[in-house]
């Protein structure tokens, strides 16, 4: 028992150190840099990657039944564009972060990152400002920089054309 205690905190301890914040003089865009939070899942951030691909941030809740709806939306183009450097992140904003959204993440297994928000991002203190409604997205060129945003939930074929046109970029 106090060695699966061990395992785990030594685990929670590596996860943590990995969800550093990124300094300001990094030359990283506010956007990519408010994404420097944990990932719960089975598949993590590999935040070093996220500079030069073009990233589809969607806000959502596990109680929000949009949120959910368009989950395999997320996932085909992630599968469909994710090879050219498109990169889709979910970040949770409920309330009791980790305790909902890391069986969340272990039940769906998602084929991208599951972010678990903190109090400033869910206050609207971080690049992407407040979020009044959900699912919220935001979609960010190569340079990380907003090209595109909407709120409620997009037809693929739409998203899907935006995300090609910033790929050719």
């Amino acid at each position: 028992m106090r060695r699966a205690a061990l395992a785990v905190g030594c685990a929670l301890v590596l996860a943590l150190a990995g969800c550093r914040t990124v300094p300001e003089g990094s030359g990283v865009s506010p956007y990519l840099r408010a994404l420097a939070l944990p990932s719960v899942g089975p598949t993590p951030l590999e935040w070093n990657r996220l500079p030069g691909r073009v990233v589809m941030v969607s806000f959502f809740a596990t109680w929000c039944f949009p949120c959910l709806a368009e989950l395999p939306t997320l996932e085909a183009l992630q599968k469909e564009h994710g090879p050219q450097g498109f990169q889709v992140v979910l970040v949770g904003l409920d309330i009791d972060g980790v305790k909902v959204l890391e069986p969340f993440a272990e039940h769906y297994a998602l084929n991208f990152p599951v972010l678990v928000s903190d109090e400033n991002m869910q206050k609207g203190r971080s690049a992407f400002g407040l979020i009044p409604s959900l699912p919220a997205t935001f979609l960010l060129d190569k340079e990380g920089q907003v090209a595109g945003a909407w709120q409620g939930m997009a037809g693929h074929s739409d998203v899907s054309r935006a995300v090609e046109k910033l790929l050719r970029r």
